[in-house]
């Protein structure tokens, strides 16, 4: 047997687990740091594995969850406003993820960074509400992962801004987190460092004015992704949601 899939059985973890444990220098055999995750076990080698901590996601039983599509290894959700998608640290409950591990407790560990974020393929700002994709295998979770950094999904979102917007537009501007806990995001300055370009479009979908308060939908796109991107790009323009 492979020594990722030993130390998979020892841990009863996922593979990816057991591949960091490897990494991390936790694995001997024969009483030597093994960092080759392919070694062949024999028979009459001795594996060690090194106490280390692993953070795991409280189960959180009883959680209503919408799951609007379900295939091998993915589930597609409806997550609603208000709801963060997965802790931000030990302990933390009333999340999304607290919900689904709950339900489908062969997600912890899915995914390069397991742990408090398990399964979870892109995330949703804490006050939007849409359409979740989380894996349940490790092998889904890369191919989901891949899909999204090629641009071969499409993330379509419906904002309601202030203001009258009379024409579909585009915008590409340098986007900066100025600041992580509670995340702040702005346009950068002139070569900020940490600056990523960013571009989206929309499309006027409806005027919701009614008397002196000015507001309209409108149906964005995305070309690239960041941290409060349509928030952040159209306070920019003048059009806050």
């Amino acid at each position: 047997m492979r020594l990722d899939l030993f130390v998979q059985q020892i841990l009863s973890s996922s593979r990816n687990e057991a591949m960091r444990a490897i990494e991390a220098g936790l694995v001997r055999v024969n009483g030597r740091v093994c960092a080759d995750k392919g070694r062949a076990i024999l028979p009459s080698d001795k594996v060690e594995v090194a106490a280390a901590e692993v953070e795991r996601v409280v189960p959180q039983p009883g959680m209503e969850l919408t799951i609007l599509a379900r295939g091998d290894g993915w589930l597609v959700l409806d997550k609603p406003a208000g709801m963060p998608v997965h802790p931000l640290r030990a302990g933390e409950t009333g999340t999304l993820l607290n919900g689904l591990v709950a339900r489908f407790p062969e997600m912890q560990g899915v995914g390069e960074e397991g742990g408090l974020r398990s399964g979870i393929v892109h995330r949703l700002d804490v006050e939007t509400s849409g359409c979740l994709a989380v894996a349940l295998t490790d092998d889904v979770w890369r191919k989901l992962r891949q899909a999204f950094s090629a641009h071969t999904t499409r993330k379509t979102y419906l904002a309601e801004v202030s203001g009258l917007l009379r024409e579909n537009g585009k915008a590409e501007l340098d986007l900066v987190i100025r600041r992580h806990s509670p995340a702040f995001v702005c346009v950068a300055r002139l070569d900020e460092k940490g600056a990523r370009t960013c571009r989206l479009a929309w499309k006027v979908r409806a005027d919701l004015s009614a008397g002196r308060r000015h507001s309209t939908v409108i149906e964005v796109d995305l070309d690239t992704g960041f941290l409060h991107q349509i928030r952040a790009t159209m306070a920019h323009l003048g059009h806050p949601l």
